[in-house]
């Protein structure tokens, strides 16, 4: 009877053994995979920021020479783009508080929702 409990014993602590290994095992790939992600996800947004900065850039330089070609002068289409810019600053400047702040905060939530609900979604899937 002693020899059975303690059979029992060993079973049992081998198990919990076994299921901390497993939780330990479990939670490494668990963070491999969300660190991978947010690598993935930050080249990819990096990518498409640069894209678009050399997209912005081009379209400016373009408009410039436009601008320039029409007026004559390439100081004066350089200049309307530069002024070009100035308005836009000083529009973001006075709206920002009000505006533009509020729309990135509201994006930024709903982003993070979303991600978590699809997030949810793939765990419920796996189960």
């Amino acid at each position: 009877m002693q020899e059975n409990k303690e059979k029992d014993f060993e079973d049992l602590l081998e198990d919990t053994k076994s299921y901390i290994n497993t939780r330990i095992e479990y939670t490494r790939l668990y963070m491999v995979e969300r660190a991978s992600k947010v690598f993935a996800d930050l080249v990819t947004n990096a990518a498409v920021a640069i894209c678009f900065i050399l997209a912005f850039l081009f379209g400016t330089f373009t408009l410039a020479l436009f601008l320039s070609d029409v007026l004559g002068s390439y100081t004066r289409g350089f200049g309307c783009v530069a002024l070009i810019y100035v308005a836009l600053a000083l529009i973001v400047y006075f709206t920002k508080d009000k505006y533009i702040e509020k729309a990135i905060v509201n994006f930024s939530i709903r982003n993070y929702f979303n991600k978590l609900a699809d997030k949810e979604e793939e765990d419920e899937q796996k189960v």
